[in-house]
Formats: structure tokens, C-alpha cells, sequence
């Protein structure tokens, strides 16, 4: 089965994790296997990776992408989704790691099967399902959702300034015959968004597509329970690696960094920091790490990526 899959920012997300041959991983976001790939490669016997992802096509896919690790006893492939991080690993008597990469939004073969329901540019069943095995999907979000409901995740998910007359207009048609497809209701988004409006930002349903499949797979839910753990799974020296492709992602992503780097709230006038109050984490890079210009020039997906990086200091 073909993949076709480029993984942005490969070398610079690995390169952060500072690979120790013999050390134990794990990659959140398994996809194409283009990060797992890089990381196997430089580990020796007594390291192992163990690679996350909820989808079944990524599984079976690189059962066969990344034999050669698979075969030589240091990578494991784990179908769960990231939220599941601490348990599973407990489940393999892996209590903490030495680094993890995490490469999130949707990857590009979900995108580009079209029957997935990913995108608003191909005609397929309203899906958006990661985990292709889960009840929720977007025929349920957008047929089933209050109003309310729609507006929230429209706003919130989306940052759509017009999430009240798009969750009308979704009101209106399913009020008739239930929305069925990708395209019928990229339309009726159209429809909910001025005519001034649309001749500028883009694609006038990718702000609410991405609002629709952010709710159905709850990412951001998903995102902030995993880095949790995997910042409590963190061995001293160990590196967590995170590459987002939209704001809300890298806030959460900067937000969480920045609460696990701060110095708590000290008494005034204390003429030296105590060793027990300096935080246990350090951010490797205080801005985030972008695409090179070659990088970009190649793979149009990776225009909004961000790479930010945090490591533990002590315990």
C-alpha cells in the first residue's frame, strides 16, 4: 500500500531529542513512520522506540515500512492513542523515557484519502475519524449537535468569526434531510460566511473543517492529557519534541512549556533562589524552530509547522 508521506521538520525534531543509542523512546505520533525511521536508525541494542498511533492503515503500514527495527527487537508498534501513553508503556514495563516526538494534525495520506472525510476538497461520507474504530464521527457532530454546541466548537476550535450563521445555516438544511457529505456541507459553511467575506482567507470551510475534526477526535483534549504524562515519564536529561501545524496546538504546546519552566511564586527580597524552587524543566528553544526555505519550497504542508522543545533538569 502506498504512503506518500513528507515528514516536516525530521531531522531537526530528532536531532532535539539528542539520541543516546542505547536509551528508550517514544514517537506520539507514528504516521508515515518518518520520525520512528530516523530514531531506530541510531539506536543500538538496549534501545527501543515505541511508536503510538490509533490508526490502523499507519500500523499495518509500517509493519512493513520499518521492518528492519521491528526485526532487530528495538522498535514496538503500539495502536492506542496518545492519551493512553502512561498506560501502555506501564503495560511494557516502561516507566520512563529519554525522549518523545510528537507530530500532530492530520497526516497527509488521512488527508488524502478521500474517503476518510478529511478534506472539504474531495466528495466523501462526512468521517473525520483518526481512529476509524471510535463511534463519533462528523456526520454525528454536524447532524446531531445543538446549535450551541456548533457555535462553541466552531468559535473556540476554529477561531471562525462566523461560527453563529454557520451553525444556523448547518440548523436550516439539516432541518430538511441530514447532511451526508464533505462537499454538500462545505457549501452550506459557504453559504453561513458573507459574500465579502469569502474572497479572502482561503478556503471558506477550513476553518470550520478544522473546528469538526479537532471535536470528533478531541486532539486538543488528547494533546494536553498526553504531554502531561509524557513530561512525568521524563528521565532526567530527557527531551520532548513537539511539532504543531495551527495556533491552538502551539498555544496549549507554549502554554503548558512555560507553566513546567517558571519559577514558582517566591516570598520578595530572598537574595537567592533556592535549589528546591528551580524548576525541573528548561525549554531548549525559547522561540520555536520553523521550516527552512528549502524545506518550505518542497512541501507546501509544512508553511505552519513550529517545533518547540523542552528538557528535564532534575527531578
Amino acid at each position: 500500500m502506498e504512503f506518500a508521506h513528507v515528514t516536516v521538520l525530521l531531522h531537526e525534531a530528532v536531532d532535539a531529542l539528542a539520541i543516546q543509542p542505547t536509551g528508550t523512546y517514544a514517537d506520539a505520533t507514528l504516521g508515515g513512520g518518518g520520525h520512528s525511521g530516523l530514531i531506530a536508525s541510531q539506536l543500538a541494542p538496549g534501545g527501543h522506540l515505541y511508536s503510538f498511533d490509533q490508526d490502523q492503515v499507519a500500523i499495518d503500514y509500517n509493519q512493513d515500512n520499518l521492518k528492519a527495527p521491528l526485526a532487530a527487537g528495538t522498535l514496538t508498534l503500539v495502536k492506542a492513542n496518545f492519551r493512553q501513553l502512561k498506560a501502555e508503556l506501564a503495560a511494557r514495563g516502561v516507566t520512563g523515557l529519554d525522549g518523545i516526538v510528537y507530530d500532530l494534525g492530520v497526516s497527509s495520506p488521512q488527508f488524502d484519502d478521500a474517503k476518510r472525510g478529511f478534506s472539504y476538497q474531495h466528495e466523501a461520507p462526512l468521517d473525520m475519524r483518526m481512529n476509524q474504530a471510535q463511534a463519533l464521527s462528523a456526520k454525528e457532530v454536524v447532524n446531531e449537535w445543538s446549535y450551541a454546541d456548533l457555535v462553541r466548537i466552531l468559535y473556540r476550535y476554529g477561531e471562525e468569526s462566523f461560527a453563529k450563521s454557520i451553525a444556523r445555516a448547518i440548523e436550516r438544511h439539516r432541518q430538511q434531510a441530514p447532511i451526508e457529505t464533505t462537499t454538500e456541507l462545505a457549501e452550506i459553511i459557504k453559504e453561513g460566511i458573507p459574500a465579502k467575506a469569502r474572497r479572502h482567507g482561503g478556503h471558506p470551510a477550513k476553518k470550520s473543517f478544522q473546528a469538526i475534526r479537532i471535536a470528533v477526535n478531541d486532539e486538543l483534549g488528547a494533546l494536553e492529557s498526553s504531554l502531561e504524562q509524557a513530561l512525568d515519564l521524563l528521565n532526567v536529561h530527557g527531551r520532548i519534541a513537539v511539532i504543531t501545524f495551527q495556533s491552538l496546538e502551539d498555544r496549549l504546546v507554549k502554554t503548558m512549556f512555560k507553566e513546567r519552566t517558571s519559577l514558582p511564586e517566591l516570598p520578595p527580597g530572598l537574595p537567592v533562589i533556592p535549589a528546591a524552587s528551580q524548576p525541573a524543566y528548561r525549554l531548549v528553544n525559547k522561540k520555536p524552530i520553523l521550516p527552512s526555505a528549502a524545506e518550505l519550497a518542497a512541501n507546501h504542508r509544512a508553511h505552519s509547522a513550529k517545533l518547540r522543545i523542552i528538557e528535564r533538569v532534575k527531578k
